[in-house]
């Protein structure tokens, strides 16, 4: 069956089926590729949808990079889509609130909107009060990236998308290439891939911002939610960190052990309207470690998220009534204005590369 809610204005669409087994079906296709609309100049849009034999399966669009919807079973094998997203191309084009975008080239906030690298201020897009956010008004969120479907391998299913953001785009400089490539494997895990090359030194921070809602409907405030991080970065009003390194300990941001997301939600100093916080995770920049678990306890559902990324930002879909999560992988914000932070600065013969993995389970 189907059913819709509302968020905001916002119409997403629920898709609740049956599991069945499609690891015999002569019709089964890991991935399909359709046409999923037309941009305002004509320009086609493509929908690629990625699926296992346990029923698992993801949808991801060329605007954007943005993943439409991803099928995952509860602890009876119902099916439902767990991400915020619409099958109308028209409200992401209209700025579609909970798009599960690629977001770069810098996600998160750049104090003042400018930096100094190698000796140069350079001066961005303001679009975030003083301060520029996600890449910028247009950013990599808003545009259509270059996809095609890879090559069947065996366990897994995968389409790369690339974009070129040409030098001075959003204020930002060099020529970068930028290539995110989604894989689905037969363990229900979605592995997100990003690498970038550029041909001047320039800030790089790509991120995912899915925002999830494991049981599919309602707000999130009772999933369960374990972090792998004890120390965070303060902020300031306007969320820019101060550059200090803090524990979580005693506070409303202690999710080292399993809590509820909206146990202590009302006791955070200033209240945003829930958490937009970036948390400290123990990475050594390559290792795949497991940072986040978070579940549902109505319908058993579990998601699991590993990274290679030093940090997670949890935004708690504050202006959607807390209708979905997101745990948004990345560096630390404004890092490029904080020389005590992990680098974001990439330079010409370098290779930009960071791994993020979902993996979906029920019990």
């Amino acid at each position: 069956m189907k059913t819709h809610r509302r968020i905001g204005s916002s119409l997403l669409l629920l898709t609740v089926s049956v599991a069945l087994d499609l690891s015999g079906a002569e019709n089964f296709k890991p991935v399909e590729e359709r046409d999923f609309g037309k941009m305002p100049d004509g320009a086609l849009v493509k929908l690629f949808t990625l699926r296992n034999s346990n029923g698992l399966s993801v949808k991801i669009i060329n605007y954007g990079a943005i993943i439409t919807e991803i099928q995952a079973p509860d602890r009876t094998g119902a099916f439902t889509n767990v991400l915020l997203g619409t099958n109308n191309l028209d409200a992401y084009l209209k700025g579609f609130p909970a798009a599960a975008a690629v977001i770069g080239r810098f996600a998160n906030r750049i104090a003042k909107a400018r930096f100094t690298l190698d000796g140069v201020e350079y001066k961005l897009a303001a679009n975030s009060g003083q301060n520029h956010i996600h890449g910028g008004r247009v950013g990599f969120a808003k545009v259509l990236w270059d996809a095609r479907a890879l090559p069947s391998r065996p366990r897994e299913a995968a389409v790369r998308l690339s974009y070129l953001s040409n030098d001075g785009e959003e204020g930002y400089p060099g020529n970068l290439t930028a290539r995110v490539t989604y894989t689905l494997t037969e363990e229900n895990e979605l592995r997100i891939d990003y690498e970038a090359t550029t041909d001047k030194a320039t800030p790089v921070n790509l991120t995912n911002h899915a925002y999830f809602n494991l049981a599919g409907f309602g707000d999130v405030l009772d999933h369960e939610l374990w972090l792998a991080a004890d120390r965070y970065t303060p902020a300031d009003a306007q969320l820019i960190p101060t550059g200090e390194i803090a524990t979580v300990k005693g506070t409303p941001l202690d999710f080292t052990m399993p809590t509820p997301i909206g146990a202590r939600i009302e006791k955070l100093k200033p209240k945003p309207g829930g958490y937009d916080h970036n948390f400290v995770l123990k990475s050594d920049g390559k290792t795949l470690l497991l940072a986040a678990r978070a579940r549902d306890p109505k319908s058993g559902r579990v998601m699991e998220m590993r990274t290679t990324q030093p940090a997670v930002q949890l935004y708690t879909g504050n202006h959607l009534k807390h209708g979905g999560f997101c745990l948004e992988t990345q560096h630390y914000p404004d890092s490029v204005n904080h020389p005590e932070f992990p680098s974001t600065i990439l330079r010409p013969g370098e290779t930009f590369k960071t791994t993020t993995a979902f993996a979906f389970s029920a019990k």
